[in-house]
């Protein structure tokens, strides 16, 4: 039968249908070998966004006064890094604490935890001042039993970092929460990355990362679930990274139970 007779056939989606489905770049035409002038002005302005994210000021004391405002201990820290030029040329400093820092977290951390939840500024300080309080809000009642050190919010700060800071809160976990790498169709997102038994050393294959909280990504809500499921299986298998499948939507699709 051909497609024309048969009633199953549905028509291919056309290029205005795939645009409404993604952010992304898909058919934007050209004028001779260029860019028309909307797209190239709409990647501009994108661009433009993506550079201002990286560069934005760290709203570091008003997150510390909002987490002060709903009871929790805080402690504000930096990494080595000089400023925000230091940071993009020198990755390295970014996952060393610097000695005042160290000091710092050496005399909250005697009484140890099981989770060191750490807010950093990452490679898009503007996601993190957007993002990080309404997820820290939804994740925290999902992590209930479980002891949370006082939440770091930290300065110039890579991944690694949390290494750092989670061996000297003798924290069984770290949770950093950090701005992600600006993409041109996501300059705001928030990354979550978990780390079982922190201490420096730790390579990237040994953590999981939830990726893309934001408006147009994963929700608060849904980014809570993810993160608490990682930390609680993390902690009772004693493992993260590779080995470590995140099967939180099984759990979540799973059939209630029936009632006696």
């Amino acid at each position: 039968m051909s497609e024309r007779n048969d009633p199953i056939a549905h028509p291919s989606p056309s290029i205005a249908d795939l645009r409404r489905l993604t952010p992304a770049r898909v058919g934007l035409g050209r004028a001779g070998a260029s860019l028309t002038t909307q797209a190239l002005l709409d990647f501009t302005l994108d661009h433009a966004r993506a550079r201002d994210a990286v560069h934005a000021p760290f709203e570091a004391t008003a997150i510390v006064a909002a987490l002060v405002e709903q009871g929790l201990a805080a402690v504000v820290v930096s990494s080595l890094v000089a400023d925000r030029a230091d940071y993009l040329k020198r990755p390295d400093l970014g996952r060393k604490l610097a000695p005042e820092s160290q000091n710092l977290l050496e005399a909250h951390g005697s009484a140890g935890c099981d989770i060191a939840l750490v807010i950093a500024d990452g490679l898009s300080p503007a996601a993190v001042n957007a993002h990080a309080l309404g997820l820290v809000a939804a994740l925290l009642p999902k992590l209930d039993g479980l002891s949370v050190g006082p939440v770091t919010v930290a300065s110039g700060a890579r991944v690694a970092l949390g290494d750092e800071i989670g061996t000297l809160l003798h924290a069984r976990m770290s949770i950093v929460l950090i701005g992600e790498r600006p993409g041109l169709s996501a300059p705001h997102s928030l990354g979550a990355y978990v780390t079982v038994a922190p201490k420096p050393g730790r390579s990237d294959a040994e953590r999981n990362c939830v990726s893309n909280i934001q408006s147009a990504g994963l929700s608060f809500d849904e980014a809570a679930v993810k993160i608490a499921w990682l930390a609680r299986e993390g902690l009772r298998r004693g493992i993260t990274g590779v080995t470590l499948k995140d099967e939180s939507g099984l759990q979540l699709a799973a059939p209630a139970a029936k009632p006696d």
